[in-house]
């Protein structure tokens, strides 16, 4: 897994960069007319701002799912899509974990226009496509997920 970190570092990257633009946005941007724009928002909660005022508790609780989630696929050797997932989930909830942690809250930059939606940012769009992307290697990729426990089987899974 060590080699595939890289995908989690350039999303915690990708995440703060953008932020760091929204922070210094002096009115919202349409990025796509009638469909998304570049705007500036805090959020002390979590999705949908659900338990908002709670950042301390929910950058600790970020800090044990990112660990809780290492030690659990410690125990396989996944497959590349897998892979793939579990950086981008790493990368957002560290993305959105420093924020918690160092600003007080979490920097949300993209609002969607056509639908009344939460305004989001990179690392939640990451957590998002890691999300899917890993339910989509447990329901059709089942081979992915071959346990690591130390037989002699084939571990090419890189």
């Amino acid at each position: 897994m060590k080699k595939w970190y890289w995908i989690a570092a350039l999303t915690v990257i990708a995440d703060q960069s953008v932020k760091w633009l929204s922070l210094r946005l002096i009115e919202p941007v349409t990025l796509i007319p009638g469909v998304l724009r570049f705007t500036y928002a805090e959020n002390t909660g979590m999705a949908f701002s659900l338990l908002s005022g709670h950042t301390w508790l929910l950058g600790v609780v970020s800090a044990v799912c990112i660990l809780a989630g290492w030690l659990a696929l410690r125990r396989y050797r996944l497959g590349t899509p897998a892979k793939i997932a579990a950086m981008l989930m790493l990368g957002g909830a560290v993305g959105n974990m420093l924020d918690r942690f160092f600003r007080g809250y979490v920097v949300d930059m993209f609002e969607v226009l056509f639908i009344r939606f939460a305004v989001f940012n990179a690392a939640d769009a990451a957590l998002t496509i890691g999300t899917l992307l890993m339910a989509g290697s447990l329901l059709f990729r089942p081979e992915d997920w071959r346990e690591a426990n130390g037989s002699t089987e084939d571990r090419s899974g890189g």
